[in-house]
């Protein structure tokens, strides 16, 4: 299993389609978070351009993906912008034994 960090950007401009869909985009992350796949999630802050951080557990980058494929943020054309990728952790309890050297 690895762990991947996903970033969204968003546009203004879809701030309020992003309201409506903000229901089902939460519950989708809350089935995520429930069933261990989502680490952790949320905005970023106040004064920072509009967009989040996720960080997932998959077997691949394809399985990231796919998960993500699902939010409804995504499916309705809400991401401006999405980047998958690989996160190898170094420090804290989920880091990989060795991998200090990186």
């Amino acid at each position: 299993m690895g762990t991947f960090a996903v970033t969204y950007a968003y546009s203004a401009a879809t701030s309020p389609r992003r309201d409506e869909h903000r229901p089902r985009h939460v519950a989708f992350l809350q089935e995520q978070f429930d069933d261990g796949r989502l680490v952790k999630s949320g905005p970023f802050g106040p004064g920072e351009d509009p967009g989040a951080l996720l960080i997932i557990q998959a077997d691949s980058k394809a399985d990231a993906e796919a998960l993500m494929d699902q939010d409804p943020f995504f499916r309705h054309g809400l991401v401006e912008h999405r980047s998958i990728r690989q996160w190898n952790i170094v420090f804290g309890a989920d880091a990989a034994a060795g991998a200090a050297g990186n």
